[in-house]
């Protein structure tokens, strides 16, 4: 749930047609937002090749992805022996202790910066951590600090079961974030963390519990390029959801919501993507947050980035986050919808050039924030319906892969509508209704009928109850009827599916019964 107030039930636009629950449909995309992040190109966890401080690794390079069994194995036993130099090395003491360590050190995260597959498990079964942790402690150098922090962060990279041997060195990773340590240390600290947070709820419940999130806030607040970076990113992984609470939490750091548009006026588009992230999280899980950002303006930030960007990384947080400001609140909307003089300045015109892009996942966000503006007023939907956004609407309706078909039928539907109140039949819109026809969607929205997704035959049959009760001189049915939709319509004849069955029977008794046809 929201920290406060339930956003599920703030916008229900059209409950008995074509709609979507806008912020039912915010809460579910933060949830199952990781896997959109795997599409994009961005992993949960990263491992760690260049050190925070520019430091190369020089095999890294060369000996990656293609290493064999047999190499694997050999790297396995190299990490088990680096791993007893380094006990050796910490129980070490006098002259030369210091330099000793920190060369057994740096032999570890070679081994575990060298493959895509770190020997983790065998650096864990050689009993690595307790060590790290040790190497950890306040008044090492600050070399011996990061070559630790190191291992731990290409460590935290792997299966879920090695990522939770690190609990033991959660506290030390998280007050090494403070202003004390090097902003070397401290980055390569909040990647370590990024990696843990990344892992799941379980852990970043942890994380939260032992006071993370504050500190790796403020490392948002400077401008150091790399730190902001990496900080914007582990911060975003901690704060992700389901639950709230991280969200709530982070809003309530002072000068947060500040740095964050800072940030995302900026040219650096690889920190504008991470803080676009967080931004994403921000306004599906925290309705204060969202309140927040867009008093400070941050949908015309987001409407320059689609603007201005071709970068795929960032352009599908900057869409996701438009997607849930407009669900909360379409008035700020509507203001940036008129405002536009230019069309590549309106959000239309940058939705539209979205809509254009050669990226599946381009084309399905920018469909689905569409789908949220077309839910709104009637302002909303005749600014879509006259712009150069149509015709690409009717076409990806015809030609696209189901998942952006889908986002596609709900903008058109719900551009056909005027929003009801409770379960008031909604008024058709009859010059949307009848144009978008006439661009051939109904054979589109008769293919969805027959899918075998519920939400999508429902959408599919919402429409074709439009077009039956809406076209005009009574033409609704032949159309229907010309597309195959009495034959889509029949296959719910004893469906499993209640509202379905009663939904497409009812349309086959009123529309296509005993008369009908007789007049001919």
């Amino acid at each position: 749930m929201a920290d406060d107030g339930s956003a599920s039930n703030r916008r229900d636009p059209i409950k008995s047609s074509v709609g979507n629950v806008a912020g039912q449909r915010r809460r579910q995309q933060a949830v199952t937002v990781a896997k959109e992040r795997r599409e994009s190109l961005v992993r949960a966890k990263r491992l760690c090749r260049v050190g925070t401080n520019g430091c190369d690794d020089e095999d890294a390079h060369v000996e990656n992805e293609m290493m064999v069994d047999e190499d694997q194995t050999v790297l396995e036993a190299q990490t088990s022996k680096a791993v007893e130099e380094l006990k050796s090395a910490v129980q070490s003491q006098g002259k030369g202790a210091m330099q000793k360590r920190v060369a057994a050190l740096r032999e570890l995260r070679r081994l575990l910066s060298k493959s895509e597959f770190p020997p983790i498990e065998a650096a864990l079964s050689a009993g690595a951590i307790p060590l790290l942790v040790q190497c950890l402690s306040f008044g090492s150098p600050d070399e011996q600090l990061l070559e630790s922090a190191w291992c731990l962060t290409n460590m935290a990279a792997g299966k879920p079961e090695e990522t939770k041997a690190l609990l033991p060195a959660l506290p030390l990773l998280i007050a090494h974030l403070g202003e004390k340590s090097s902003a070397p240390v401290a980055e390569q600290c909040a990647w370590a963390i990024g990696n843990v947070a990344g892992e799941g709820e379980e852990l970043r419940n942890v994380l939260l519990s032992q006071g993370a999130l504050p500190p790796l806030a403020r490392m948002i607040f400077p401008d150091k390029g790399s730190t902001v970076r990496t900080a914007a990113w582990a911060l975003s992984n901690l704060i992700k959801g389901p639950e709230s609470k991280a969200a709530a939490q982070l809003v309530r750091v002072d000068g947060i919501v500040e740095a964050i548009l800072r940030h995302l006026k900026k040219t650096d588009e690889e920190i504008a993507t991470e803080i676009a992230w967080i931004v994403v999280y921000l306004s599906a899980l925290s309705d204060i947050a969202t309140s927040m950002l867009l008093k400070g303006g941050i949908l015309q930030l987001l409407v320059e980035r689609l603007a201005t960007s071709n970068s795929l990384q960032l352009l599908i947080p900057v869409l996701r986050s438009l997607g849930n400001f407009v669900s909360v609140d379409p008035k700020a909307m509507l203001t940036i919808l008129i405002g536009g003089q230019n069309t590549e300045e309106n959000v239309i015109g940058v939705l539209a050039k979205c809509l254009r892009s050669e990226h599946r996942v381009l084309k399905k966000e920018a469909a689905w924030v569409l789908s949220n503006i077309a839910a709104g007023s009637i302002e909303h939907k005749r600014m879509i319906h006259s712009t150069e956004a149509m015709p690409l609407l009717l076409r990806l309706l015809s030609t696209s892969p189901f998942d952006i078909k889908k986002e596609v039928a709900y903008v058109l539907g719900n551009l056909c509508v005027e929003s009801a109140e409770g379960d008031t039949r909604p008024r058709i819109i009859q010059e949307h209704l009848v144009s978008i026809v006439s661009g051939g969607c109904l054979r589109g929205f008769i293919d969805l009928v027959r899918s075998p997704d519920i939400e999508t035959a429902r959408l599919g049959l919402q429409f074709i109850e439009l077009v039956l009760r809406g076209m005009p001189n009574g033409e609704g049915p032949k159309l229907v009827e010309g597309e195959d939709g009495i034959d889509a319509m029949e296959r719910f004849q004893f469906h499993e599916n209640e509202e379905l069955r009663v939904m497409a029977n009812s349309l086959v008794d009123k529309y296509f019964g005993e008369d009908y046809g007789i007049d001919e």
